[in-house]
C-alpha cells in the first residue's frame, strides 16, 4: 500500500499534477451532470494528450457573473501549496468578468484552458474582455427591446389568464368526467381479470373481497375496502361498459 502511494507521487511528478476546475451555473446542472460530464470529458481527454494526471477537482455552482467563488479559492490554494497548474475547460467557465481575470492572472498559479491551451495572459485578457463586452451589449440590448416594447404599449411580466367562458367551464367539466369514466373502466378491467380467476378457482364474491383486500389491490375509489357487493359492482359497471358476455353471464 505504501509503496503504491509513492508509485502514484512519483507518476504525478513525472507526468504534471493538475488540479481540475468546472464550473456549472445552477445546482440542477450539478446535480444531475448536464454540463459537467462535457466539462470532465473535454478536460480528461486534453491531460490524456499532454500526459497529465488530476490530483484532485472541484465543482462550483455559481452565476458566471459572480467572482465570489469559494471553490475555486480552494483550487488555487492546492495549486500553490503542490505547484500544480489549473485546469478548466473552457475560459467562458471561469467569468465574463474581466477584473476576475485580471485578479486570477495575479494569483500566482499556472492554468490552462483546454479550449485555448495555446493562450498567454495576454490573449486571455483580450478575449476575457471581448466576452464581457459582448454580455454587456446583450444586456443593454435586451433593456433597449423591452423599453421599446413597453412604449409601443406592450404590457411586460407574467400575462394575465383570461378567464374561461362559462360554456368552456362546461366543456371542461364534461371532458374531465369523460377522463375519468375512461380510467374507471380501465381499472374495472384489469381487476375483473382477476376476479374472473378467482370465480374459476370456486372463490365466493366474499372470498374474492378478502383476497383483493389481502393483495392489497386498490378498490375503483382508491378508498375504503373491499366487499362483496363492490366486486359485484363492478363486474357490473364492466357489462354496461363493454357488453361483456362472460360477466353476463355472471
Amino acid at each position: 500500500m505504501v509503496i503504491g502511494r509513492y508509485r502514484k507521487l512519483i507518476l504525478e511528478i513525472i507526468m504534471g499534477n493538475y488540479v481540475a476546475y468546472y464550473r456549472v451555473s445552477t445546482a440542477r446542472q450539478g446535480v444531475s451532470g448536464l454540463g459537467l460530464e462535457a466539462q470532465r470529458t473535454s478536460v480528461l481527454e486534453y491531460l490524456k494528450g499532454v500526459g497529465g494526471v488530476v490530483a484532485n477537482e472541484y465543482v462550483e455552482v455559481e452565476s458566471g457573473k459572480r467572482s465570489d467563488r469559494p471553490k475555486l479559492l480552494e483550487a488555487l490554494q492546492l495549486c500553490r501549496l503542490t505547484n500544480a497548474k489549473l485546469v478548466i475547460a473552457n475560459l467562458s467557465r471561469l467569468s465574463r468578468n474581466l477584473h476576475f481575470i485580471n485578479s486570477l492572472l495575479e494569483a500566482g498559479v499556472d492554468f490552462v484552458c483546454v479550449d485555448l491551451p495555446q493562450a498567454n495572459p495576454l490573449t486571455i485578457q483580450i478575449l476575457a474582455a471581448v466576452a464581457q463586452a459582448e454580455a454587456r451589449a446583450i444586456s443593454e440590448r435586451t433593456k433597449a427591446a423591452l423599453a421599446a416594447a413597453k412604449g409601443r404599449g406592450i404590457k411586460l411580466g407574467r400575462p394575465t389568464l383570461t378567464p374561461f367562458t362559462h360554456q368552456q367551464q362546461i366543456q371542461g367539466a364534461a371532458a374531465s368526467v369523460a377522463v375519468r369514466k375512461a380510467k374507471s373502466h380501465k381499472f374495472a378491467s384489469d381487476v375483473v381479470k382477476v376476479i374472473l380467476q378467482l370465480k374459476t378457482n370456486g372463490l365466493s364474491l366474499k372470498d374474492i373481497a378478502v383476497y383483493l383486500n389481502e393483495k392489497g389491490i386498490k378498490t375503483p375509489t382508491g378508498k375504503g375496502n373491499w366487499y362483496a357487493s363492490s366486486v359485484c359492482r363492478i363486474l357490473n359497471t364492466l357489462r354496461e361498459s363493454r357488453n361483456h358476455t362472460t360477466v353476463a353471464s355472471w
